[in-house]
C-alpha cells in the first residue's frame, strides 16, 4: 500500500496558523494534537532535546482523517529565508474555492497576505480558471484557485 498522509509546515506559532487554517480554508481538527519529546525523536530529527507541539488538521474536501496538514511548533526553530513563489523546494499549499477573491478578502482579514494579482486564464481545452497567490500570517505560500 502506499498513499499520501500529510504535508508539514513548521510555524513560530502553531497555535495561530492552527486557527487560521480552520478558519479561512475549512480544516477540521481529528483529534490529533501533539506534544513529543523524547531520544527517538531527536534521533529522527537530528535536533537535540527536539519538542514539538502541534496538531494535524484534515484538509478541506476529505470526509476522514487524511489527507491532513500538520502544523508543529519546535521549542527552538531554525529561520527558513524568506519564502517566495520561485524559491527552490516545496512552493505553495493549493487550496480550491469557487469564490478565489472571496477566499482572499478571508485571508486578508485573517492576518495573511497576497502575492501578485488575481489571474483570469483559458485553457486551449476550454477550461477556465482564476488564480491568485496569498499567505498565511507566517508567510506560507497559498494558491486559491477556481475551475470552471
Amino acid at each position: 500500500m502506499l498513499r499520501y498522509v500529510h504535508t508539514n509546515i513548521i510555524a513560530k506559532d502553531a497555535q495561530r496558523l492552527i486557527s487560521f487554517y480552520k478558519q479561512v480554508f475549512e480544516c477540521k481538527s481529528i483529534g490529533e494534537t501533539r506534544d513529543i519529546q523524547g531520544e527517538w525523536l531527536d534521533q529522527m530529527t537530528g535536533v537535540k532535546n527536539a519538542h514539538i507541539i502541534g496538531e494535524h488538521l484534515c484538509l478541506p474536501g476529505y470526509d476522514k482523517d487524511h489527507p491532513t496538514l500538520e502544523i508543529f511548533s519546535y521549542d527552538e526553530n531554525m529561520d527558513g529565508g524568506i519564502p517566495h513563489t520561485n524559491r527552490l523546494g516545496l512552493a505553495h499549499l493549493a487550496f480550491e474555492s469557487d469564490d478565489v477573491e472571496g477566499k482572499l478578502k478571508e485571508v486578508l482579514e485573517a492576518g495573511g497576505s497576497q502575492y501578485g494579482e488575481v489571474v483570469r486564464t483559458e485553457y486551449e481545452d476550454g477550461r477556465k480558471a482564476v488564480f491568485v497567490y496569498a499567505a498565511d500570517p507566517e508567510g506560507n505560500i497559498i494558491e486559491i484557485q477556481s475551475w470552471s
